[in-house]
């Protein structure tokens, strides 16, 4: 499955940003799908998880924030990012597994390139 990711940027403090996750002539309806993101120097984290009926999680740091959704029909799923801080700059990534969702970067099989997001103070 590939997938590619959109939306990134810079944005102030305080912003919003959406990024969004395509895989082009795939459907990804039965996979559960996860946002990612890698600061410098840093492991990578999960922000955001969902499975293809809506069941879900939250890194703590991101909740009531950050809203992961999903459009099965059109295999695209977006993270919507508001009162952006600047610790949530990093490359995001989207990856996808089947199965249940999980919070964890292994388990995951496929991976988009990253998309930068940048947050200025």
């Amino acid at each position: 499955v590939q997938l590619v990711e959109s939306g990134g940027g810079l944005v102030q403090a305080g912003g919003s940003l959406r990024v969004s996750c395509a895989a082009p002539g795939r459907t990804f309806s039965r996979y559960s799908m996860g946002w990612f993101r890698q600061a410098p120097g840093k492991e990578r984290e999960l922000v955001a998880t969902m499975d293809w009926i809506g069941n879900g999680d939250y890194a703590d740091s991101v909740k009531g924030r950050f809203t992961i959704s999903r459009n099965n029909a059109q295999n695209i799923v977006y993270l919507q990012m508001n009162s952006l801080k600047p610790e949530d700059t990093a490359v995001y990534f989207c990856a996808a597994k089947e199965g249940p969702y999980s919070a964890l970067p292994r388990f995951y099989d496929f991976w988009g390139q990253g998309t930068q997001v940048t947050v200025s103070s």
